[in-house]
């Protein structure tokens, strides 16, 4: 058994942090930052990435409790215990307006943001309560859990639970020393957003739209100068959350949107 007893130095220095969705964009960067912070990850995904050095790869799907309990149960064989739970793992569909969306796309989008949050839950959940140091929890959620938008009613409901699902779960892990909160990023450069089905929402006009064509529209929605934000700005938002230096934050919402929901809210 290996476990996370070789003590690394950084923010994060000896901690064991569980990550889906973490076979690319949002969830890798926040893998490698973890690891730079001294952290030991197991790396969770359909498509888990490569194994590296102080990085366990574990495959799971959201919507099967069996290989998420599965994950946990390799985690602990391997590390010994788990101090972090980063619920990052979701899927962005294209969608209509409710009464055209199809019951196919609100069901996918439902069982894999919202209740694959809580089948990993009740996955990690008896590891964390276990953990004498306490833990911390991160959901990831959007800035679709504070603002709605048209044509994203599945999307919107599974990120605007995932607020609710926070405040529950801070208090039910708080008597264990457990915190619990949700991180709220804007559009973010990754293969989730910047894809064939998601740009045409915003040029509808153009078949095959770049990402250079629509950074215009997505500029608009934000008070700073950027398009998007990138994966290592939201990894360094939940590391801030992970870490000690939020050791009294507890069932709140950091926002990363550059200024999206001030223009907009």
């Amino acid at each position: 058994m290996s476990t996370a007893d070789s003590i690394r130095p950084g923010r994060l220095s000896g901690k064991v942090a569980f990550i889906t969705g973490a076979g690319a964009g949002i969830g890798a960067a926040t893998a490698a930052r973890f690891i730079e912070e001294g952290a030991e990850v197991a790396a969770v995904d359909l498509n888990p990435p490569a194994p590296t050095d102080h990085l366990l790869p574990l495959q799971a799907d959201m919507r099967d409790q069996a290989s998420l309990d599965a994950a946990v149960e390799a985690t602990i064989e391997h590390y010994g215990r788990i101090d972090i739970l980063f619920a990052n793992a979701g899927v962005l569909l294209p969608e209509t307006q409710a009464e055209d969306l199809d019951e196919a796309t609100w069901n996918t989008v439902i069982d894999i943001d919202l209740s694959g949050v809580w089948r990993t839950a009740k996955a990690v959940f008896p590891a964390l309560k276990q953990n004498p140091n306490g833990s911390s929890v991160i959901l990831a959620s959007s800035t679709a859990g504070i603002r709605g938008g048209a044509n994203s009613s599945a999307y919107t409901a599974a990120k605007t639970a995932l607020v609710g699902l926070a405040k529950v779960w801070a208090t039910e892990l708080g008597a264990f020393g457990g915190r619990v909160n949700t991180t709220h990023p804007t559009a973010v450069g990754t293969d989730l957003v910047l894809n064939d089905d998601n740009l045409r929402r915003y040029r509808p006009d153009l078949e095959h739209p770049t990402p250079e064509d629509v950074i215009e529209p997505f500029k608009r929605g934000k008070l700073l100068d950027t398009p998007w934000i990138d994966p290592i700005d939201v990894a360094n938002a939940v590391l801030f959350l992970a870490s000690d230096e939020a050791r009294y934050i507890t069932g709140t919402n950091l926002v990363i949107d550059a200024g999206s929901t001030t223009k907009w809210g």
